[in-house]
C-alpha cells in the first residue's frame, strides 16, 4: 500500500493540461501544472485592450447541451459553472462577391427549403444532404469518457450495437469529400458556398463532420459559453484550484529529466527542477519528442508524423490571422452573427498571407455581450494564413511585418465600411494578431491552433498513439503525452485526452479513477477572466481613408 499520493508534473496549461491535473486530483494524485505563459487555457485565450475583450478561440462548443458524454466532461471540469449559453439557429452565412448569400440553417427543413429557394436545379443534391442531416440528428454515438482499450466487452458490445444501425451513414459520410459533393451543384455559387459552414473552407474534410456539427448544433450542444475562451479556461483553472492542484506561470519548460529510461522531473529555463512520479506532456508535440526529450523516444508511428508528414502540405491545420475591431455603437438587431464573404481575385491578393479566397467576419459581441463595453460592439475578423510567410517577416524586417499587420488592419476597417451600415467613422480600435502571435505565447508548431487535420493520414496515425500506445513513448516510463498532437484537435478532444491520460496512469498505478461533477453553482461574472494582458505594447493603427 502506497504511503504517499503519488505526484504528477503536467507541462502546459492548455485546456488538456488542465484538464488532466482536474481528473488527478480527483483520483487523489498530487499534480503540478507548469505553464510557461501568464494565463491558462493555451490557445484558448482571450486579451484585452481599451476595454474590449478580444476572445481568441471559442467559435462553437461541442458539450453545452447536458445529456452527453461531452457536456459530462465540462461539468466535470466546471467548464461551464454558472454560465448561459448562447445558440444561433444558423451555424454560418455565406456570402458572393455579387451580393447572393446563403444561410446554414441547422434545421434540416428550413435548411432544405432556403437552399432549394437558391437553386431549385440542386432539389436532390439538396435533399440528400438534409435526408443525412435527419439522420445524424438520431444519433450520440461519439464517446469522449473512456480511451478504447480501457473499455470492458460489455462497453464494447454496447458501443457495436449503437454504431451498428448507422456504419452504412458513417461510411458513405466519412468517404465523400465536401468538394467532391459541392462540385456535383449546378448552382456554382451554393457549390462553392457549402464548404464553408464551417467558416473556412478545410479542403480535405468530408461529409460527416459537417453533418455531425450542425447536427450538434441543432440540439443546443454547440453553443457559446458566456465568458468566452478565457472564461472556459479560468472555470477549469478554478476546478483546478479547488481540487488542490497547483499551477506555475512563466514556467517554461527547458527539458525532460529522465533517469534510467524513467521520466522522474522537469527542468525549468530558469535552471530550477521540479520531480515527480509521473509525467505528462501536454504542449507541442514536436517541442515534447524532440526538444524537451532529444528525439531518443520515438516510434515509427511518431516518425511518420513528425518527420514526414509534418511538413506535407494539407496535414497540418493553418495558422490564422485575426483582426479584432471594436466599434463605438451596436448595429442593427438582424446583423447576422457569422459571415463567410467570399472575395474576388484583387481582395483576395490584398490580404497579407492569405491561403483562401474568403474572410470571416463574425460579431462576437453577440455572441457575449461582456467583450465589449456598453453600447459598443466588436467585430472578429479572421483568415487561414501562411506560418512561414509570417515568420520570414519577423525574423529578416520587423519594421516590414508591422506594415503588413497594418495592412490588414487597414483591409478589415474598409471591408466593414463597405458592408456594414453605421460602421464608418464609429471604428475605435483594430487589432491584429499573426500565426507567429499564437507561436510566440502558446508553442504551437507552426501557429496552429488545432494541430493535424481530421480525416487524413496523420488523423488515422494518431489514433495509434492511444489505441496502441496509450499515449506514451516507447523506452520511457513514467511519461505521458495529451493535447491536440495526440487525439486531434478540438476544445472537447483536449479536455478528454486529459481524462484518457489519467485514466491510463490509473490502470499502471492500481488505483481506481475517479471524477464528478462540479459543485459550484455561483453565477459567472466577467471578472472571474481576472487580469488580461496586452498581447503588444503598441496599439495596431490605421489610415482614415476608407
Amino acid at each position: 500500500m502506497r504511503e504517499s499520493k503519488p505526484s504528477v508534473l503536467i507541462i502546459g496549461g492548455g485546456i488538456a493540461g488542465l484538464a488532466a491535473g482536474c481528473y488527478a486530483q480527483m483520483s487523489g494524485m498530487d499534480s503540478h501544472v507548469l505553464e510557461k505563459h501568464v494565463l491558462p487555457g493555451g490557445c484558448c485565450t482571450a486579451w484585452s485592450r481599451e476595454g474590449y475583450i478580444f476572445d481568441y478561440c471559442i467559435e462553437w462548443l461541442i458539450g453545452t447541451a447536458p445529456g452527453n458524454e461531452a457536456n459530462q466532461i465540462w461539468r466535470e471540469l466546471g467548464a461551464l459553472d454558472g454560465k448561459e449559453i448562447t445558440n444561433f439557429d444558423t451555424f454560418n452565412r455565406v456570402v458572393g462577391e455579387d451580393g447572393r448569400e446563403v444561410r446554414f440553417y441547422h434545421d434540416p427543413g428550413r435548411l432544405e427549403r432556403h437552399l432549394r429557394t437558391i437553386s431549385p436545379d440542386d432539389a436532390r443534391r439538396i435533399k440528400s444532404f438534409c435526408r443525412d442531416l435527419r439522420r445524424f440528428l438520431k444519433l450520440d454515438v461519439f464517446p469522449f469518457l473512456k480511451p478504447p482499450p480501457l473499455k470492458t466487452l460489455p462497453e464494447k458490445l454496447a458501443m457495436v450495437r449503437e454504431v451498428l444501425p448507422a456504419f452504412l451513414l458513417f461510411w458513405r459520410t466519412s468517404a465523400t469529400q465536401m468538394t467532391d459533393f459541392s462540385g456535383r451543384f449546378t448552382d456554382s455559387f451554393l457549390g462553392r458556398a457549402l464548404p464553408n459552414v464551417f467558416f473556412q473552407d478545410h479542403e480535405r474534410f468530408p461529409l460527416l463532420p459537417y453533418l455531425y456539427n450542425l447536427a450538434c448544433a441543432h440540439h443546443g450542444n454547440a453553443g457559446f459559453p458566456e465568458g468566452g475562451s478565457l472564461g472556459l479556461a479560468r472555470s477549469i483553472e478554478n476546478r483546478y484550484a479547488a481540487l488542490g492542484g497547483r499551477i506555475s506561470y512563466r514556467a517554461r519548460a527547458r527539458r525532460i529529466l529522465v533517469e534510467d529510461g524513467r521520466a522522474v522531473g522537469v527542468e525549468l529555463k530558469d535552471g530550477s527542477r521540479h520531480y515527480a512520479d509521473h509525467v505528462i506532456s501536454a504542449c507541442d508535440g514536436y517541442t515534447t519528442i524532440y526538444r524537451l526529450l532529444g528525439g531518443e523516444y520515438t516510434s515509427p508511428t511518431l516518425d511518420k508524423l513528425y518527420e514526414e508528414l509534418l511538413h506535407e502540405p494539407g496535414t497540418l491545420y493553418p495558422g490564422v490571422v485575426s483582426a479584432f475591431v471594436g466599434v463605438d455603437g451596436e448595429p442593427p438587431p438582424e446583423t447576422p452573427h457569422s459571415t463567410t464573404f467570399l472575395l474576388s481575385e484583387e481582395d483576395s491578393s490584398r490580404l497579407p498571407g492569405a491561403m483562401r479566397d474568403s474572410i470571416v467576419v463574425q460579431l462576437r459581441s453577440r455572441y457575449w455581450r461582456g467583450c465589449a463595453p456598453p453600447g459598443k460592439s466588436l467585430f472578429h475578423c479572421t483568415y487561414f494564413s501562411d506560418f512561414g510567410y509570417w515568420r520570414e517577416l519577423r525574423t529578416r524586417n520587423r519594421r516590414e511585418y508591422w506594415a503588413q499587420k497594418k495592412e490588414v488592419a487597414d483591409f478589415t476597417r474598409r471591408f466593414l465600411v463597405e458592408r456594414y451600415p453605421g460602421v464608418d467613422g464609429r471604428i475605435e480600435i483594430v487589432d491584429v494578431a499573426t500565426p507567429t502571435t499564437n507561436h510566440r505565447y502558446t508553442g504551437n508548431h507552426n501557429g496552429s491552433i488545432l494541430a493535424w487535420i481530421g480525416f487524413t493520414e496523420a488523423d488515422d496515425l494518431v489514433t495509434q498513439l492511444v489505441n496502441r500506445q496509450r499515449m506514451r513513448l516507447p523506452g520511457l516510463d513514467g511519461f505521458s503525452m495529451a493535447g491536440q498532437w495526440v487525439v486531434g484537435g478540438g476544445l472537447i478532444r483536449a479536455a478528454s485526452s486529459g481524462r484518457f491520460a489519467v485514466q491510463f496512469l490509473c490502470e499502471e498505478l492500481g488505483i481506481p479513477f475517479r471524477a464528478w461533477e462540479s459543485p459550484d453553482d455561483v453565477r459567472w461574472r466577467p471578472e472571474m477572466l481576472g487580469h488580461l494582458p496586452q498581447l503588444d505594447v503598441r496599439p495596431m493603427q490605421f489610415t482614415e481613408e476608407a
